[in-house]
């Protein structure tokens, strides 16, 4: 099985010792994802960590206890109720003699009973008691990753500082398509050093601008744009997940600002450019907020109201500040930076032009006409513009844009 876009200069996420001495706790689920459990083992060995099995019953009904535990090198835990194990080592045991305690595949199931802290069975019990770090790779059927009731779970383990990598876009057994499986192996390996301490970005911190900014009008109207924020999220997630230390900076976006990261609320340009300045120095700097290119310059301290004449109010605006330009051209600025370009046509020609007026490194372009949908959307097609010419990447869930990007940083950074 290939390492994918993690593997970097030949070795597996930035060294085989990047796990050395580390203990896993690993939950295997009850899905088809849980044969992917079995090259996971292989690679935290091969990345220097060890690995203690819990496999679930439906976990059972896809792997046997005798195949992980032969790789593992490790007795498989299954039973709340063994005796034996009770008196050796009990769950409370079990649940803190990690260093990190990993769920892959994390089913909906599973995810349902730690978000509402239920305690029926081993895996479940250990999860319930632990004072480590949990880390959790859900794979599912796409219905069910985007139903109401796992988003909502999804929501409560993210509050409760539980760290998510995954899932993927793809085909499902099942046959359908869509988001629900579960990330790759060296994918979680990677996520399970950077929760650690241990992944290719550790040491480095990197500022991440996301969502739309408001402008106002008055102190209840104001000028914005359809941006979502969910490509900025994820790309603060991804480098998150990589080690990197995050300054998340964000305007008024739709999407929740991710944990595990340092969150700079903004609402206008001028609030989002002085963050970023306060945030510097940096190893990398990624703008993908969408930025107002104006705001109203003479903004009402009182709400505007008609006067039954049926003449609108005379706005006058004025430029806001280039923050993708004052970070590439600045004295604190990163060894990498990223802007974004959202177009609607020549994506690729404005875009490189973009990146040479602004002295950016990096532009990530994607096309943002209304037929595309990526505005606001799930999906993302994604041209990464750099001196060397423009790489077209397939059209994709944002979540595997951010973790492409990520790992092309982390690269950069090296």
């Amino acid at each position: 099985m290939g390492l994918g876009p993690y593997c970097l200069g030949g070795n597996l996420l930035g060294g085989l010792a990047m796990l050395a001495g580390k203990r896993i706790l690993l939950i295997i689920g009850g899905g088809i994802a849980a044969y992917k459990a079995l090259e996971l083992i292989r690679l935290i060995q091969k990345a220097g960590g060890s690995v203690v099995p819990v496999l679930t019953r439906a976990g059972a009904e896809f792997v046997t206890p005798l195949s992980v535990g032969a790789l593992a090198g490790s007795k498989v835990y299954q039973d709340l109720f063994d005796l034996t194990d009770e008196a050796e080592m009990g769950h409370i045991q079990l649940s803190r003699a990690a260093d990190l305690v990993v769920v892959a595949p994390a089913t909906a199931d599973l995810m349902a009973k730690m978000a509402s802290g239920r305690a029926d069975d081993l895996a479940s019990t250990v999860l319930l008691a632990t004072d480590k770090r949990v880390l959790v790779a859900p794979a599912m059927n796409v219905r069910m990753w985007d139903h109401p009731a796992t988003r909502r779970n999804l929501g409560v383990l993210r509050g409760d500082g539980v760290l998510v990598v995954g899932p993927d876009e793809g085909e499902m057994a099942c046959g359908e398509y869509g988001p629900g499986r579960m990330a790759e192996p060296a994918a979680i390996v990677a996520a399970i050093g950077a929760a650690l301490g241990g992944g290719p970005l550790a040491g480095r911190h990197v500022v991440v601008t996301s969502g739309p900014t408001h402008e106002p009008i008055d102190p209840v109207r104001y000028i914005a744009n359809r941006s979502s924020g969910a490509q900025g999220t994820a790309i603060a997630v991804a480098l998150r997940d990589l080690g990197a230390r995050v300054t998340f900076v964000t305007g008024p976006a739709a999407v929740p600002a991710p944990a595990g990261v340092a969150v700079v609320a903004v609402e206008t340009a001028a609030e989002m450019a002085a963050a970023v300045a306060a945030a510097l120095p940096a190893d990398a700097a990624v703008m993908a907020a969408a930025v107002a290119d104006w705001r109203v310059a003479n903004a009402s301290g009182q709400k505007l109201k008609k006067d039954g004449s049926g003449k609108a109010p005379a706005l006058e605006f004025a430029e806001n500040v280039d923050i993708l330009a004052a970070v590439s051209k600045g004295a604190m600025r990163p060894r990498l930076v990223v802007g974004f370009a959202a177009e609607t046509t020549d994506v690729v020609a404005h875009a490189t032009a973009k990146r040479v007026r602004k002295g950016c490194d990096w532009i990530v372009a994607n096309d943002v006409s209304p037929a595309t949908g990526i505005m606001g959307g799930a999906e993302n097609a994604a041209v990464l513009i750099t001196d060397g010419g423009a790489e077209a990447w397939p059209r994709m869930g944002k979540d595997a844009v951010a973790r492409k990007l990520a790992a092309k940083i982390a690269e950069a950074l090296a």
